[in-house]
């Protein structure tokens, strides 16, 4: 563990004046070490809630640190406005798609040092594959959600989408500012074209689905969900499972096609200054008990194949070798080059 000496002008005055006495008596002068400082980000809402409720105070209690987390999103930005031999994060908790920004731009390391992490032997290969920059620590599946009210059959096929009967009440997200939308679009290319990168086809299935409803963040999508404003939307499972036993006529779809993998990434910046506290940080978040506890409080699936989730959570979360097996993971580094580019094109298909 990292520690740090700090001293205050009076401080220094007072140093100077104790050096003073042990010179005349013959005694050592003795320094205090400042508490280290974590600093990370996180999210909000319950997730937010057992982190600092729960999750934070015990890793500052075991590790004797101070963790400061910042919950204010967007944190790019911020991170990328920093210092890089100072940087504003040690940790960053993002998704797949900022993290490969962000290795772009020399803001967070490029391959982790697996020999600081233990637990991370025991993570899924998706939590560690050539699609992640960092590890994994949790994700959730990107399928379908729909009103089970509304005399909808159960989604199948990400087709189902674009069934006529829904037109004006299904749900998207507007790609430039959310990965769940970009990610469907590469989906998109996957079930009517040659594969995640044919553009062409996703650009005019994207079109077909006109009239929809689009929102910024998937908390948007929930209410729509909720209120009855959509009968079907694109979402991710835990946004639809958070709910389970509050009697809401909502559910989630697995597409035939595959669900896309929304993956909760955890990452160090190059200039920490406390990289040690950073590495046992994450191997924390990985370690069996701190997954159970936040996979079942938000419904996320967890990375390490120790967990022992209870009977509910086992049911329906990715927590086998088969399961995960039907997890998609986008190329983020392809899309992010050709994004600005199909931000115009996609903003022009669904203007109006």
């Amino acid at each position: 563990m990292t520690h740090f000496h700090h001293l205050t002008r009076r401080g220094a005055l007072k140093a100077g004046a104790g050096a003073t006495a042990a010179a005349i008596v013959g005694a050592p002068a003795i320094l205090h070490a400042q508490t280290a400082t974590l600093k990370i980000t996180t999210w909000g809402g319950k997730w937010g809630e057992v982190m600092k409720g729960e999750v934070l105070p015990a890793f500052e209690k075991e590790f004797k640190c101070t963790v400061s987390a910042d919950q204010a999103f967007p944190y790019v930005p911020k991170l990328q406005a920093s210092p890089k031999s100072n940087p504003v994060y040690d940790v960053l908790h993002t998704n797949s798609n900022e993290q490969w920004n962000c290795v772009e731009l020399g803001l967070v390391e490029a391959k982790l040092d697996h020999k600081k992490i233990p637990n991370i032997a025991d993570v899924y290969p998706y939590a560690i594959s050539d699609k992640i920059v960092g590890v994994s620590i949790f994700t959730s599946a990107i399928g379908l959600g729909y009103r089970t009210d509304k005399g909808l059959k159960k989604p199948t096929s990400w087709k189902d989408l674009a069934d006529p009967a829904l037109a004006g009440m299904r749900g998207g997200y507007i790609i430039p500012v959310n990965s769940l939308g970009q990610a469907h679009l590469m989906m998109l290319g996957k079930v009517y074209g040659k594969g995640f990168t044919d553009l062409d086809a996703a650009y005019k299935a994207l079109e077909a689905l006109k009239p929809i409803k689009l929102v910024d963040f998937t908390g948007q999508m929930e209410k729509m969900l909720l209120s009855g404003e959509v009968s079907m939307g694109v979402i991710h499972d835990s946004g639809i499972y958070r709910y389970d036993g509050q009697n809401q006529p909502i559910d989630f779809a697995i597409p035939s096609e595959g669900v896309l993998a929304l993956e909760q990434v955890l990452n160090v910046t190059p200039g920490s200054k406390v990289k040690e506290l950073a590495y046992a940080y994450i191997n924390y978040m990985l370690r069996p008990d701190v997954q159970k506890k936040l996979s079942e409080t938000v419904w996320y699936s967890p990375s390490n194949r120790k967990v022992n989730l209870d009977a509910k959570y086992d049911a329906r979360l990715f927590n086998t070798e088969a399961k995960v097996a039907q997890l998609i993971q986008p190329d983020w580094k392809w899309y992010n080059a050709r994004k600005e580019e199909i931000d115009l094109k996609v903003t022009r298909l669904l203007k109006g």
